[in-house]
């Protein structure tokens, strides 16, 4: 199943998700990177699916099928993840945080812990209020630049200049932070293929989704009490990771000192995804064994 649908908030937003597997399947709500979209678990269905897993994918606000929502905060786009669970029928899941979307999946353990079987962080963003990780974490999409933009309209201008409106500007421009790892899945079609269709959903708004997540993560996690993840949590990353530095999941196995940590040597942001459902089936035995 991969239907793309959308729901109706009370304020009269528009949020997509798109369902991915079984209907019976175990359910894990995906929290894409930014930029990212509804359709970012499509590339682990093929394996998570006949695995009974059910990846869920959700459009946060300004991308693909999500009405923008300047001023968003990061716990505040948790009652549009609940909302889409309520609409599937679900009570409880786990939840993938994939860069950026690591902060969300954080909020929603947080703010729904009643409802969060276990968070899997991959190559995940961190606390921006660690003085640090805004230099291990800067470095991509001039984010430290939107950050300390004194408005909205101007960090959409500087949005703006890095990715078009398109997304494709550091394509075209041959800006590349790839790992070899990384470099070496772009050979193949069906990837390049997945990644435009990523890109074109991505940028359905323009840069609003990704100008509103930077400035998002930029006030950092002040909002969720850390404590109240008392789920299982494993953090994976990747050695070669150039875009979110693997010093970044060490600060996090910090905050969450009950997480599991698997540093994989070798692989970047990109060919980390290789690891996703072999390190969610752990991690979902380990929640049933509890």
């Amino acid at each position: 199943m991969d239907d793309s649908l959308t729901l109706t908030t009370p304020d009269g937003r528009t949020v997509g998700y798109a369902d991915f597997g079984p209907a019976t399947g175990l359910a894990v709500l995906d929290c894409h990177g930014g930029p990212g979209s509804r359709l970012a678990p499509r590339a682990a269905a093929a394996a998570a699916g006949p695995a009974g897993i059910r990846l869920v994918g959700i459009d946060r606000p300004g991308y693909g099928l999500s009405t923008p929502w300047p001023g968003r905060t990061i716990a505040g786009w948790v009652p549009d993840a609940l909302a889409v669970a309520d609409a599937l029928g679900i009570d409880r899941f786990a939840v993938i945080g994939s860069s950026t979307g690591g902060s969300y999946a954080v909020a929603l353990a947080a703010l729904a812990p009643e409802r969060v079987i276990g968070v899997l962080l991959c190559c995940a963003v961190t606390d921006m209020r660690w003085p640090e990780g805004r230099r291990l974490v800067g470095g991509s999409g001039r984010a430290g630049d939107i950050w300390d933009a004194p408005d909205r309209a101007t960090a959409l201008e500087i949005a703006r200049e890095f990715w078009g409106d398109d997304g494709l500007r550091p394509a075209t421009t041959g800006a590349s932070t790839l790992a070899p790892a990384d470099a070496a899945l772009f050979v193949d079609p069906e990837f390049v293929r997945g990644v435009l269709l990523s890109l074109q959903q991505s940028f359905a708004w323009g840069v609003e989704g990704y100008t509103d997540d930077r400035i998002a993560d930029g006030a950092g996690w002040g909002e969720l009490d850390l404590a109240a993840v008392t789920c299982p949590v494993t953090i994976v990353h990747g050695t070669e990771d150039r875009l979110v530095d693997v010093r970044v999941a060490h600060h996090n196995k910090a905050l969450f000192p009950h997480a599991e940590l698997r540093i994989v040597d070798g692989l970047g942001h990109f060919s980390i995804g290789t690891q996703v459902v072999p390190t969610l089936l752990d991690l979902l035995d380990l929640n049933a064994a509890a």
